[in-house]
């Protein structure tokens, strides 16, 4: 039941103009959501006016105090009263809104921000004078003079205040203060060439520096590694493959982790169009895609990858805030990123994170223990007799599950690369039938062997699913799918896809499909729920991986049951045949669940165990 609008007469309803205050209030509510919103206006119109360096300094999360600094080209003075109008930018001249080339263009956020709190403008142009104005809950100031080198300062002060409703949705400080310092950082990572710092104020004073980036020079790749480096942190990149690729007019290029240095969540996933941090479902979506055979449900990768391409092919003018852009071809866009992506992970091959070894080596730190007290000589027990000696090493040979049998045909051809000298190394041992131990140039590896068995048997299932195509079932009695029209339309645009993967389907009048065969290695089917599924993932992604991912997870468990089992004793050659044939096959380095399948432990890492260095 509808309640009656105490501010609307009861009777003949009466259009109105809304005045301008209430307009700017609205439209703020729209581009400011919360104090990390109105930084990344701010700090997008500093980089927009050619800014080297920006200072971004906030109090108590945001709320009380947002101040950005910088040495950018300045507003005039007579410019200051129009640029805190609505819909007043120095952008673009209106008469294009497709050919963008700057972070903002709607003329929103100033009046905004002047609507919702107490807004100060302080700027000055090279070669003339400094001014300031002021706003206050969408009253404006006049224009005075001001003290000031160059570039601009703007000051917002009790964020919300004209709209105290908005408040009450304010989150605590410290997480609008990690807003904030998001914000900043995926900024940073866009504008390598931009120096950034980031205050807490909130105790008064210069305040305490929360983050810090200087601004980088050389080419743009070496520049983007070392903010990724400065931000993301030193084994991000460490582990980190170099992404370039480009297809019809859209160029990607970044940097994606290794499998096995994956996250719990999605945080760590940046995302560029244009230089714009974005959160488009689509563009994420293609990099879980990319990442979909190597990871299981539960990580997430982690990568910074930037698209370019003409502004004419991407529509950034979709949302208020910018951070969703909608692209002339979205499927171009998509399968760009998941083959680049799948390229950079083959030419990986068996390259596995190197934080494995770092964990490996804090798990075999002992335990700190509790000091125990000293027992003098007179309090010592008496000692008891020796056992019997025990049997030398050379004695236990014919017993230790950890030898290396050499064949005798285990002769090396001169010709040959020596084991030793290969990534992997060469095999010395095997530990508990389960764990092989080999000796490299720099260190040593050890191989979970049913792990890497499984990753190698898995890839050549996949190999001659592609060579040879996937075999299909002919169903006895077709079964009939009654869908909506629009999905049965839907699914049969992608019919020869979805044929290539042993899924058959055909029209059966309006709004039905006839599904006549199916993947045999999927066995008994609902073909109901099967495409169901489909229409899921095309109306949410435009592309579909249900069936695909079905027949991987089959071939996964095939290779699983049918790797070298936990238990088995190898010989040496077998165990060297393992290591080679990882080197050669490419994403060796993680399972198919995503776990590594060796650790790879340097000599001077080792050395630190023993105290040696």
């Amino acid at each position: 039941m509808a309640h009656a609008n105490p501010q609307i007469s009861q009777s003949q309803p009466v259009i109105r103009q809304l005045d301008e205050a209430a307009i700017n209030r609205i439209a703020a509510g729209e581009v400011v959501e919360r104090p990390a919103s109105a930084v990344k206006e701010l700090v997008e119109n500093a980089i927009d006016a050619g800014a080297r360096r920006i200072d971004v300094s906030y109090a108590d999360g945001g709320k009380t105090l947002i101040r950005v600094t910088d040495d950018g080209c300045g507003i005039a003075a007579a410019d200051l009263p129009l640029a805190l109008a609505r819909h007043a930018t120095s952008k673009i001249d209106g008469t294009d809104l497709l050919n963008i080339h700057s972070f903002g263009f709607r003329g929103e956020a100033l009046p905004s921000l002047g609507a919702v709190g107490r807004l100060t403008i302080a700027s000055r142009v090279a070669g003339d004078t400094a001014a300031e104005i002021t706003v206050s809950g969408g009253q404006m100031g006049a224009v005075k003079p001001a003290a000031l080198n160059s570039g601009t300062i703007v000051t917002l002060r009790d964020l919300f205040y004209a709209t105290p409703a908005r408040l009450k949705f304010m989150r605590s400080d410290r997480a609008e203060a990690q807003a904030i310092a998001d914000v900043v950082k995926r900024l940073a990572m866009a504008e390598p060439f931009i120096g950034f710092t980031l205050r807490d104020v909130s105790d008064g004073g210069e305040g305490r520096v929360i983050f810090r980036a200087d601004p980088a020079s050389g080419a743009l790749f070496d520049a983007l590694q070392g903010r990724l480096a400065r931000i993301l942190g030193r084994d991000f990149t460490d582990n980190a493959l170099p992404i370039q690729a480009e297809r019809e007019g859209l160029m990607l290029t970044g940097y994606a982790a290794l499998p096995t240095y994956s996250r719990g969540n999605a945080l760590a996933q940046y995302l560029f169009v244009n230089g714009r941090p974005v959160r488009d479902k689509m563009l994420t979506g293609a990099l879980r895609a990319a990442y979909r055979d190597f990871l299981s449900r539960d990580r997430h990768p982690v990568a910074a990858l930037f698209i370019e391409c003409e502004p004419k092919l991407v529509d950034v003018n979709v949302h208020p805030a910018k951070s969703e852009v909608r692209f002339r071809d979205p499927g171009l866009a998509r399968g760009l990123i998941v083959s680049g992506l799948k390229h950079a992970l083959a030419e990986a091959g068996h390259r596995s994170s190197s934080t494995v070894a770092h964990a490996t080596l804090g798990a075999m730190r002992p335990e700190p223990t509790a000091q125990q007290p000293r027992i003098y000589q007179m309090d010592r027990p008496a000692p008891r007799p020796s056992p019997p000696p025990t049997p030398g090493f050379a004695e236990m040979q014919s017993a230790y599950s950890g030898r290396v049998e050499t064949s005798e045909a285990g002769t090396q051809e001169p010709d040959e690369q020596p084991a030793a000298t290969r990534p992997l190394g060469a095999a010395r041992a095997q530990l508990h039938e389960n764990y092989i131990i080999a000796q490299t140039e720099t260190g040593m590896v050890i191989v979970d062997q049913h792990a890497a068995h499984e990753r190698l048997v898995y890839e050549k299932l996949k190999h001659q699913r592609t060579e040879n195509g996937v075999a299909a079932q002919a169903l006895l009695i077709p079964e009939i799918v009654d869908l909506p029209a629009e999905h049965a339309a839907l699914l049969l645009d992608q019919s020869d896809d979805l044929a290539a993967l042993g899924l058959v389907i055909e029209p059966f009048g309006p709004g039905a499909v006839a599904v006549r065969e199916t993947p045999a290695i999927l066995g008994p089917v609902d073909a109901t729920a099967l495409l169901n599924d489909i229409l899921d993932d095309l109306t949410d992604q435009g592309e579909t991986h249900t069936v695909a991912s079905r027949i991987d997870a089959i071939l996964s468990r095939v290779a699983c049951h049918g790797s070298i089992r936990s238990g088995r004793r190898m010989q040496a050659d077998e165990m060297n045949a393992l290591l080679r044939e990882m080197e050669a096959t490419p994403h060796s380095g993680q399972c198919n669940h995503g776990r590594p399948t060796y650790v790879e432990l340097k000599l001077s890492d080792i050395e630190k165990l023993f105290g040696r260095i």
